[in-house]
């Protein structure tokens, strides 16, 4: 299969070159041509860790029009803020039958992401679909390599609409064996953990940050800001409940997504995830913690909550803290409800149209 994978960070070098040793003829898009140049000066892109291969793309550019050109699957891999921009550059070039995903697409992600393509013009028969997250967890050791610390075997996915979801989810069979039918694209942007630990372990820990002072961003919870996290995450679940999606505890995810994790609170299972030990925390307080998880994460939960009458005031202090600390108004700029095309509707009107577009 013809294959672009847009994003050449972590995620994307992985994917490019498992696709690649697959067989598939794999085109890699990166809008920084330092990257680029230096990914193209390399025979392959080996893996290693929990996977040993190696592949190399058929094509490595910063031209998004050369790289999904004549492509069957666009595979997003880039942070889900880059997703509002990557819409508007692939607007033009996107033909009839192609099939993209967003891995991941956090919260709301393939609905901002079609709002964009209809403002732009887009009247292609265009599949869109998200995953909840990554197939791989994975880290990049130098340009070229990634470690591969470990490989899902479940990853939800919907498409946008999800009469759309069995059509997507058959392109992929080829690709991926891993990918589950969501119920739709909620229960994929309700199940966005990250935007539920990250945004407060670097708000109430600004200070340490701003000072310099290195700590590990697991491995060092508190039980109060545990207590904290799990206060929000209760906000989460609420609004997911009104729309009939029941996603798990945070608390319990940790404990499911990871094998062996000790503890029986959210603080202990943390402190203890092996993945998680060695993970530092950002080095400034202006980071992808909280500038892609609060407007892709917290500000749609949030907004959703308010279309069902849901309360959620202690995710909303946290938007209005970290949209004060960065002097950025994440609200605004983030996915509101009418930047996902869904102002004014109601919960039951959102799912119709979720479901299917034509409702």
């Amino acid at each position: 299969m013809k294959i672009a994978v847009i994003g050449a960070g972590n995620g994307g070098q992985a994917y490019a070159a498992y696709l690649a040793s697959k067989g598939h003829e794999v085109s890699l898009c990166d809008r920084n041509v330092e990257v680029v140049e230096a990914l193209k000066r390399l025979s392959e892109i080996h893996l290693e860790g929990k996977l040993h291969c190696s592949g190399k793309p058929a094509l490595v550019t910063d031209d998004m029009a050369q790289a999904i050109k004549g492509v069957e699957l666009v595979m997003v891999t880039t942070t889900a803020n880059a997703h509002k921009d990557l819409a508007r550059q692939m607007a033009p070039y996107l033909a009839d039958n192609q099939v993209v995903v967003l891995n991941p697409g956090r919260t709301g992600g393939a609905l901002e992401f079609k709002q964009v393509l209809r403002e732009n013009g887009v009247k292609k028969r265009v599949y869109l679909a998200e995953a909840q997250t990554l197939v791989f967890a994975c880290r990049i050791v130098e340009t070229g390599v990634v470690n591969i610390i470990g490989v899902k075997d479940r990853v939800l996915l919907s498409a946008y609409p999800s009469s759309d979801t069995q059509y997507v989810l058959g392109k992929l069979a080829c690709v991926f064996d891993c990918f589950k039918e969501a119920a739709n694209v909620l229960e994929t942007s309700f199940e966005n953990y990250g935007a539920i630990f990250h945004p407060s372990v670097v708000l109430f820990n600004e200070a340490a940050i701003e000072r310099g002072n290195e700590f590990y961003f697991y491995r060092d919870m508190t039980p109060g800001l545990a207590n904290l996290i799990e206060s929000i995450d209760n906000e989460r679940l609420a609004v997911a409940n009104a729309y009939g999606i029941h996603p798990v505890s945070a608390s319990d995810w940790v404990a499911y997504a990871y094998d062996n994790i000790e503890g029986t609170t959210l603080c202990e299972r943390m402190r203890n995830n092996p993945a998680y030990y060695e993970i530092l925390a950002p080095t400034k307080i202006d980071c992808r913690q909280i500038t892609e998880d609060i407007p892709t994460g917290l500000v749609p939960i949030s907004e959703f909550g308010k279309a069902a009458k849901v309360p959620t005031p202690i995710m909303d202090a946290i938007i209005t803290l970290c949209s004060e600390l960065l002097q950025r108004d994440f609200r605004k700029e983030g996915r509101n409800l009418k930047n996902l095309g869904f102002e004014g509707f109601t919960p039951e009107e959102i799912i119709r149209k979720i479901n299917d577009e034509t409702a």
